[in-house]
């Protein structure tokens, strides 16, 4: 049984400068936080149990306000660009600063947690919330210490998050009201005008992929996993909306995580907690174990109710594309105990590819596996952003750019050397369309899927016969159980066939063009794997 309201007797807010507050609440219950955020008006009570709440302007992360304190320990290790933007330390501690005069009027909510399931590796994360749901979000996301182990919690980092304190950016330093800034010298992370949750999760994940690998020598991934009957641990690499979550979450495997993993000579092992899913167009049909999940103590982001009831519509979008759900994972009935797994014997690139020429599934030679994890492609498409008409290539190296704080290089050399060291199956698979890019052709059916990740995985994928895609260098099956082999080829599901050899030259040239970059740190196994424009 889960006990609650404990804290360290000797902790105390002032060894984080702040002095004075209106009330402090220390590790509340969920219950106990659920009830505050509907006192306050700040969330609704669904018939499932879960509460909803509205982040506010901000319904996604902020990339260009996410800033890191460049100073003796950053200036020479941090990959500084447009990704990585660097602050000058005087408008850190100015910013902290407003943000500890801001809670002097405020009741705050305290939550001691720590990140990393491997104990080798735990960090203990102390944040302090203006709102009680951004502090329910860290119990759901971070892992939760026991009762005795919070009698003498000890912080190593501390997050304070504050969305309703604006920024002023004439004088703070910042692009606009709202920020995220990293402190590596002081172990913190202040965060204010965005009341978005997803701020309080990628900010530990980007201090994580800047300390296991510089420090300890583990790879830190932007992947779910899972593990099957026999032992056997699957990564699945993806930005967000490719299924990372979905596919992880088969009720025939346990769940190791679904976001955030580390790497180490011994294992693979979830940084948090909890799940932080999509939740658009959500159905019990085709993502059970999801849609179940969705119960008391799960935060609903920024998704609406059928009017005049408690019911919530997952195909609303009024507010966003970006609908959001958050939970622990032991909401999922067959998560694994200890969210740790052996070394993996199958990885997959989960792509969203929305121009519908990438094969639904494709084995990758290690050349290849690492020119696509460098890559790390996947479309947006029209209407999830202002000004998206048509689908966008996106290229996010390592499939999750925006929290690597290192040079990308560094995290491919590791996967690198991990692959040769365990013999890794890599494949690549389109969760995207087919048939046509967006507006004409379909998605992919989630059940063919699912079908050929099971094949891969059950090694019947290396008993069939396989053809090369002429543009991309792909190794496609001809055959997959419980698959139509007519979608197994993509040009094959066009109507026009001179459409679908210019779509795909097109998006071979965006791969060329994006791969510039690496050019110099690639070698000519690596740059015989791009496609042929």
């Amino acid at each position: 049984m889960e006990k609650f309201d404990i804290k360290n007797p000797n902790a105390s807010l002032k060894a984080l400068g702040i002095q004075k507050v209106k009330a402090e609440h220390w590790n509340l219950s969920p219950e106990a936080l659920v009830q505050e955020a509907i006192r306050r008006g700040q969330g609704v009570l669904t018939d499932s149990g879960a509460i909803a709440v509205e982040t506010g302007e901000f319904t996604g992360r902020s990339p260009q306000d996410r800033f890191i304190v460049e100073d003796a320990e950053t200036k020479d290790t941090v990959d500084w660009g447009p990704i990585n933007k660097p602050i000058d330390n005087k408008y850190f501690q100015q910013l902290k600063g407003k943000i500890i005069q801001y809670f002097e009027d405020k009741e705050v909510f305290v939550r001691d947690a720590y990140v990393c399931a491997d104990r080798q590796y735990s960090m203990n994360v102390r944040l302090v919330s203006e709102y009680p749901w951004s502090n329910q979000f860290a119990y759901n996301m971070f892992l939760r210490p026991t009762g005795e182990e919070l009698e003498t919690f000890e912080p190593e980092w501390s997050i304070l998050c504050a969305p309703g304190f604006h920024a002023d950016p004439e004088v703070d330093g910042t692009r606009q009201h709202n920020f995220a800034i990293i402190n590596f010298s002081e172990k913190q992370i202040i965060i204010g005008g965005t009341g978005y949750t997803g701020e309080i999760k990628k900010g530990i994940f980007s201090v994580l992929n800047y300390v296991l690998p510089k420090k300890h020598g583990v790879l830190s991934m932007h992947c779910s996993a899972n593990v099957g009957k026999d032992g056997d641990t699957a990564i699945f690499f993806g930005l967000s909306g490719t299924g990372k979550t979905t596919l992880s979450a088969d009720p025939d495997r346990e769940l190791i995580g679904d976001d955030e993993h580390g790497w180490s000579d011994d294992s693979v092992f979830n940084f948090e907690g909890g799940c932080y899913a999509k939740t658009i167009d959500l159905s019990e049909e085709k993502e059970p174990e999801i849609y179940h999940a969705i119960k008391h103590r799960a935060i609903l982001e920024n998704i609406k109710c059928y009017p005049g009831t408690r019911t919530v519509d997952f195909k609303n979008s009024d507010i966003t594309e970006n609908t959001r759900v958050s939970y622990p994972i032991y909401h999922i009935d067959n998560a694994k105990e200890g969210s740790m797994g052996e070394q993996p014997k199958n990885i997959f690139f989960l792509t969203c590819d929305a121009f519908g020429v990438l094969p639904p599934i494709s084995k990758l030679t290690p050349g290849q596996a690492m020119y696509h994890f460098m890559s790390g492609y996947t479309a947006k498409v029209a209407g999830t952003e202002a000004g998206i008409t048509e689908p966008q290539a996106t290229f996010s190296a390592c499939f999750g750019a925006p929290f690597m704080p290192l040079h990308p290089t560094e995290y491919a050399k590791m996967l690198g050397e991990k692959m040769d060291a365990h013999e890794v199956n890599v494949w690549l698979v389109n969760t995207g369309w087919t048939g046509g890019p967006y507006g004409t052709g379909s998605r992919i059916n989630l059940k063919y899927t699912r079908a050929m990740v099971i094949a891969a995985l059950d090694g019947e994928l290396d008993q069939v016969e396989y053809q090369t895609d002429p543009i991309f260098g792909l190794n496609m099956p001809t055959s997959c159980p419980n698959v139509p082999e007519n979608i197994l080829d993509p040009k094959k599901t066009w109507s026009d066939p001179d459409s679908y050899d210019k779509k795909a030259r097109n998006l071979a040239q965006s791969f060329i063009k994006n791969f510039e970059q690496f050019e110099s740190a690639a070698d000519d196994e690596i740059k015989n794997a791009a496609p042929k424009g």
